[in-house]
């Protein structure tokens, strides 16, 4: 089977960009696969594709900027999506020659904007799979009515959470798509898992405002207090920066607390580690804690939406704490830095928990649902497991939960408004 993924940038750098390579690279062991990049504008990708993945890109940037049809806003790309001003008439031209000549069995989107244009110029004897690497509550008005418009032509929508999927079956009304959730994988870990004995807690990822790190850093402050002799590593580049080494000096933490720029990969970085923290506000997978759980660290989180909690047991290989709440999240990490043994079991059982986000486990079932899809598809009969989840996830308490992922998803969008 051939599969094609379609990436707005693969040179770039990014949990989408990871994922797709993970998802790639592991389905290439059994099929012919490669990654079409919407843009590129660097002559290497920072991360290495599997050496039988085809990369390629549409526009190059390098030698294209200046070329007058990408001065015109795109058409076919939704002005709605956020990053509409990166597309123009000229990569709606070179993605729809792409569509247009596809050869391949199976073509993913991994944007709302590329899934679009699947939608409305891939074959139709092609199987057309819509990826969210978002999530439904994070996205306007205004785009989710052009993605209803667009997604009823697409044969699969994943989600990288079972609460989104079922978002997606709740509020965009698709009939015949087959929505089902499919996580993350990460890859199985070259290096041996952290032992819990190394005195660090680590961190992870952009450094944003919706990520917290403010919040880590003060809530650290209290362990510091209580056990001088523990670090708070911080892994990342962004723009809060500045502001986050100002609270670092302010608190007095300059011998606690390091920001350690970025790191690629983060494994031998994890493996340094006993605990790992993740604090956002809102966080449509979690990366970084499935990472960090594979090489045997219980993760502190806040329970955002929508991921840590689907990834995250709560008291058997991490803690869930409120979101935003400093006191809170302080005494989950002195919890864990105050018991040695309750530390490295929870780091045990977070090492076997994790595995369920391994290439394995994960590429079947991605097979099983392209496998299924196809079958519906050319028999006109729906894939099986449609509304698989719906009577689960809309049980008790999810009502509540909608409300708070529609709140945090407003405030986030607030966040990049101001940005």
């Amino acid at each position: 089977m051939k599969i094609s993924f379609l990436i707005h940038n693969a040179y770039g750098i990014g949990g989408t960009i990871t994922t797709t390579f993970n998802l790639a690279g592991a389905l290439a062991e059994r099929h012919d696969v490669e990654i079409v990049s919407a843009l590129r504008h660097r002559e290497h990708p920072n991360l290495t594709p599997h050496p039988r993945v085809w990369l390629r890109p549409l526009v190059d940037l390098r030698k294209e900027a200046d070329h007058p049809l990408h001065h015109r806003p795109a058409r076919v790309y939704p002005p709605a999506e956020y990053r509409h001003h990166q597309y123009s008439e000229l990569t709606d031209q070179r993605i729809g020659e792409y569509l247009e000549s596809l050869d391949a069995d199976v073509v993913i989107g991994t944007r709302p904007g590329l899934n679009v244009h699947i939608a409305r110029q891939a074959p139709q004897h092609v199987l057309r799979v819509g990826q969210e690497h978002l999530t439904l509550d994070n996205h306007s008005p205004r785009l989710r009515t052009a993605l209803r418009r667009a997604y009823r032509r697409l044969d699969v929508v994943t989600t990288v959470t079972e609460a989104d999927a079922a978002a997606y079956r709740r509020k965009m009304w698709l009939p015949g798509v087959h929505v089902e959730a499919l996580p993350n994988s990460v890859p199985d870990p070259a290096l041996p898992p952290a032992d819990g004995t190394a005195k660090v807690v680590i961190a992870a990822g952009r450094l944003v405002r919706v990520k917290r790190y403010g919040l880590l850093i003060e809530a650290f402050s209290q362990v510091a207090a209580a056990f001088p002799d523990w670090q708070l590593r911080i892994y990342g580049k962004g723009e809060e920066q500045p502001r986050l080494r100002q609270l670092i000096e302010r608190l007095g933490l300059w011998n606690n607390v390091f920001l350690m720029g970025a790191a690629t990969p983060m494994e031998a970085e994890w493996a340094k580690a006993s605990i790992a923290a993740a604090t956002s506000d809102f966080e449509p997978f979690g990366m970084t804690i499935v990472e960090a759980m594979r090489c045997g660290l219980p993760v502190v989180s806040t329970d955002c939406p929508y991921g840590p909690a689907e990834i995250i047991k709560d008291g058997t290989d991490g803690r869930l704490v409120p979101v935003g709440d400093r006191d809170a999240l302080a005494s989950a990490l002195l919890e864990l830095v105050g018991d040695d043994e309750r530390r490295r079991r929870m780091g045990r059982t977070a090492l076997e928990n994790a595995h369920r986000f391994a290439p394995v486990p994960v590429v079947a079932q991605a097979e099983r649902i392209i496998d299924q899809a196809m079958t519906a598809k050319n028999t006109g009969r729906r894939a099986p497991g449609h509304h698989r989840t719906d009577s689960r996830l809309a049980g008790r308490g999810h009502a509540a939960r909608d409300l708070a992922h529609t709140a945090a998803a407003g405030a986030l969008r607030a966040i990049r408004k101001g940005r």
